[in-house]
């Protein structure tokens, strides 16, 4: 069974976006930042990543950097809903350090699983 780690600092989407995946036939592991992330991907690899841009302690942008790093081979979506910045200079930004797929939230939950899905089968 595929794993799928989901980063985001807000329970409710965190915990639809668990039901979601778990629903669709994965493993799905879940973090409140990117630092929690790390230590869970070390103990529990996950096959993709779905991570927010923007949380406390250590952000998306940062996350996606570590995970470029250390685990070269995950697949990662990015997310927001923009901060400082638009939205889509932030999912710009995550696309060109590595993200796979970029969703603006709010998004369909029909086009995240299937960006999953299509992710996961290459």
């Amino acid at each position: 069974m595929k794993r799928i780690l989901v980063i985001d600092d807000d329970d409710a989407l965190r915990n639809m976006l668990k039901r979601l995946f778990t629903s669709g036939g994965f493993d799905v592991l879940t973090a409140q930042n990117g630092e929690e992330a790390l230590l869970l991907q070390a103990q529990r690899p996950a096959d993709l990543v779905v991570t927010d841009l923007i949380m406390p302690n250590k952000e998306g942008i940062e996350t996606i950097i570590e995970f470029r790093k250390q685990y070269p081979f995950a697949i990662i979506i990015a997310m927001s809903g923009g901060g400082r910045i638009p939205a889509a200079q932030y999912l710009e930004l995550a696309q060109n350090l590595g993200a796979r797929k970029t969703f603006e939230k709010p998004f369909k939950t029909g086009e995240i699983l299937a960006a999953v899905k299509e992710l996961l089968e290459e």
